[in-house]
C-alpha cells in the first residue's frame, strides 16, 4: 500500500522536475545551472547532520544523484 507521504513526495518530485524542464525550455535557466541546483540539493543531504534521519538524507542524496546520472524521467537522452 502506498503511504500518503510517498504520494506527496512523488508528486513534489514530478512538479519540481517539470518546473526545471520548463525553466530550461524557456531559456530562463541553462542546463548547467539546473545541474548545479540538483548538485546543491544532493550535497545538502549528503552533508546533513546524521542523527535519526541519516538514512533518509542518504537516500535522498542517492536519488538526486541518480537523476543527475540518468537524466530526467520525462526526456531520456
Amino acid at each position: 500500500m502506498t503511504m500518503p507521504n510517498d504520494i506527496a513526495g512523488t508528486a513534489a518530485l514530478a512538479i519540481c522536475e517539470s518546473l526545471l524542464l520548463a525553466l530550461n525550455d524557456h531559456k530562463i535557466l541553462p542546463e548547467k545551472e539546473i545541474v548545479g541546483v540538483l548538485k546543491d540539493a544532493a550535497a545538502a543531504h549528503e552533508f546533513a547532520p546524521g542523527g535519526d534521519k541519516a538514512e533518509m538524507h542518504a537516500a535522498v542524496a542517492a536519488l538526486i544523484n541518480a537523476i543527475l546520472a540518468g537524466g530526467n524521467s520525462v526526456r531520456r537522452r
